[in-house]
């Protein structure tokens, strides 16, 4: 099976818990505080994977997360660090932010990417220890690691693309130019995903080529395979558009070319201005009192391309017309590798007075930037962090609000799924 999009969730490992200990030891009195710093979380990679060619593992898991940061210790021990999450996807795949749909990476060149990046490891009580708090009993917890939705798309990565309608010897042709195997079969969509084969010209000169299936017209809007196939030609440098001059299943190839053209121009203006090159194969079949290859050749050259007779059953033609797509793909760019449109959003200053707060019967709801990320970092278990919560929760004004908008003693405040009962 063919798959080329999927959408999944990546989450990177939370940072381990700083430690709250003191230093124990014979004939050392008040040692003072050694917790450790808990380990940072693991991050999921992405990395290229040549062996593979479709999406299709990622349709039975659709989470990753990346192992969580060891907790901290005494004796200033730190926690393990996360072991990373490596996530290996087929060379071509374009990841989508999938909220924006923008993109993060194009997954061409080989090297790996960090897509949800761990959390930082909360300290221990060692690093809060100064001359008028000589004895610190709490520490900070450690982070969440980043967590989004992606969507995975394979761009296949080709010089070459072979357009056409169905059953016009596309696959016949990629199979007697070059090593590839593809099924053939005398029916329209015998090929069902797109395949690829490397086109050996002379010593020193190759290129990779891809049968692209089932475009007919609406692809562009879904009609028939192209919807799903026509984004593997995005990358391609030159288009080899196939066209049963014959005749042979009643179709006229001047029709069928216009037809393709619009499919193209449909999808996306850049691909219908894309280089072309026709091939106007099955001409060993085409009756002798037949104006189809005139027809042809004139309509082909009023766009402006070239038009070149072969027979890719008889392998006639086929050799010259490799030779010019050699010579052709000298003179034009490199393969397109797309550039990441996606910008993080960065860690900005929040004012811990913008929060929001919404009563419900005896039960008031807080939410807040300021107040997600201090609930994040606060050890609820040790004592002092509890009162460090306290103190800058009335720092903010949060509860002089409160009881301006008349909550009452034994009420229920929750922030963020922690309740505690109010109390003046």
């Amino acid at each position: 099976m063919f798959v080329d999009k999927v959408r999944i969730t990546v989450v990177g490992g939370r940072g381990g818990d700083g430690a709250v200990a003191f230093h124990r030891e014979k004939y050392v009195a008040s040692g003072g505080p050694d917790g450790g710093d808990g380990g940072h979380g693991g991050s999921v990679i992405l990395r290229v994977n040549d062996n593979l060619s479709t999406l299709l593992d990622f349709r039975y898991k659709r989470k990753y997360a990346a192992q969580a940061g060891a907790n901290g210790a005494g004796r200033k021990m730190s926690g393990k660090r996360g072991e990373p999450l490596i996530v290996e996807v087929p060379r071509g795949t374009v990841v989508r932010d999938a909220e924006s749909n923008r993109i993060i990476v194009d997954m061409s060149t080989g090297e790996d990417f960090v897509i949800a990046k761990g959390g930082r490891g909360g300290w221990g009580n060692a690093h809060y220890a100064t001359p008028t708090r000589q004895v610190p009993r709490f520490a900070k917890a450690g982070l969440k690691g980043q967590e989004r939705d992606v969507i995975l798309e394979l761009k296949l990565l080709a010089d070459v693309g072979l357009v056409g309608f169905p059953n016009v010897g596309k696959s016949t042709l990629l199979s007697v130019t070059s090593n590839a195997r593809p099924k053939i079969a005398n029916y329209h969509f015998t090929t069902l995903f797109p395949n690829l084969g490397v086109i050996y010209v002379d010593e020193g000169v190759s290129f990779v080529m891809a049968d692209i299936p089932g475009i007919i017209e609406g692809a562009a809007e879904g009609a028939g395979l192209g919807h799903d196939f026509l984004r593997h030609i995005d990358r391609c440098r030159l288009l080899v558009h196939v066209v049963d001059v014959s005749g042979s299943e009643g179709r006229d190839p001047v029709e069928d070319f216009n037809a393709i053209c619009d499919e193209l121009a449909n999808y996306s203006v850049d691909l219908s201005n894309r280089p072309m090159i026709v091939a106007a194969n099955k001409c060993d079949l085409l009756p002798p009192d037949s104006d189809n290859l005139a027809r042809l050749r004139a309509v082909v050259e009023a766009a402006g391309c070239e038009l070149y007779e072969i027979s890719a059953a008889t392998t006639q033609g086929t050799k010259n017309l490799m030779r010019v797509v050699a010579e052709r793909l000298r003179t034009l760019p490199p393969v397109t590798v797309y550039e990441p449109d996606y910008e993080e959003p960065g860690a900005e200053a929040v004012n811990p007075e913008d929060f929001v707060i919404e009563h419900e019967g005896s039960t008031w709801l807080i939410t807040g930037e300021w107040l997600s990320r201090l609930v994040e970092n606060i050890n609820f278990d040790d004592y002092e962090s509890r009162n460090y919560f306290d103190t800058q929760l009335r720092k903010s004004g949060l509860f002089a609000r409160l009881e301006e908008m008349g909550i009452q003693d034994g009420d229920t405040v929750d922030i963020y799924d922690l309740e505690f009962e109010y109390m003046r």
